[in-house]
């Protein structure tokens, strides 16, 4: 029996063409394309996800606050609101993931290169600078679901002060009774979770709470603790 993993990404890899000629067409008569968001919310569709959304998500100058379980957040995230990420430098160097990347905008950070932090700050004033809406998971790393681990509010520092207009937009993901099979704890490797996420039976129903968006004010330690007890309070 063909493990259920290759049959949902040889269907997603049917679809990729189709995709990025779209994209291409829109990027060449310099169009806004839909096409990237609307691949990640399919490839959600195709790995079992169906997206529950509660709120009104912010379409541009918004920055999401996002609690991190699961690599399956960053589709259904993109599918619902076409945000461009804050991703660790590694996904650079996957084959065709951090292609894939790139075409959405990602902004590819380090979180353990201390020296390049100005740098990457600037990299992201750069982007908020464009208007886009841009999602980061400020934990810095993915939890199990039954606790929100504390903010790390470095990059924070490139809303200090905020471009004119932007918002803060809190995001809670919550994956219900599946979570304990999708989220990613623990010294887990990355491709032992991929399969077992995209082994998993069935769908399930991922919530994803867009809460009310605030200006970001006080400093990126006080935009990172307003955030984080906004998406706790939501978890209660």
């Amino acid at each position: 029996m063909i493990a259920r993993r290759y049959v949902r990404l040889a269907a997603l890899v049917l679809v990729l063409p189709g995709a990025l000629v779209l994209h291409g067409l829109w990027r060449l008569v310099r169009a806004p394309s839909p096409w990237p968001r609307l691949f990640l919310g399919t490839a959600a569709r195709l790995f079992g996800a169906r997206a529950r959304i509660l709120g009104r998500p912010l379409r541009r100058d918004v920055v999401f606050l996002s609690n991190h379980l699961s690599w399956m957040d960053i589709p259904l995230l993109a599918g619902a609101t076409g945000t461009a990420f804050v991703a660790k430098a590694e996904l650079r160097a996957v084959p065709l993931i951090g292609w894939l990347c790139t075409l959405n905008r990602t902004i590819f950070v380090s979180r353990g290169d201390r020296m390049g932090i100005e740098r990457q700050v600037a990299d992201l004033r750069d982007a908020l600078a464009h208007a886009w809406a841009i999602a980061i998971f400020p934990e810095g790393t993915t939890g199990d679901g039954s606790t929100l681990l504390p903010f790390k509010p470095a990059l924070l520092a490139a809303l200090d002060p905020a471009p004119a207009g932007l918002m803060i937009q809190p995001v809670r993901i919550d994956y219900g009774e599946a979570t304990a099979e999708l989220a990613w704890v623990g010294d887990e490797h990355g491709k032992d979770h991929a399969a077992r996420v995209l082994n998993r039976a069935g769908r399930f129903t991922a919530t994803l709470h867009f809460l009310e968006p605030f200006v970001p004010e006080g400093g990126r330690k006080a935009i990172a603790a307003e955030a984080r007890a906004r998406i706790e309070a939501a978890g209660r």
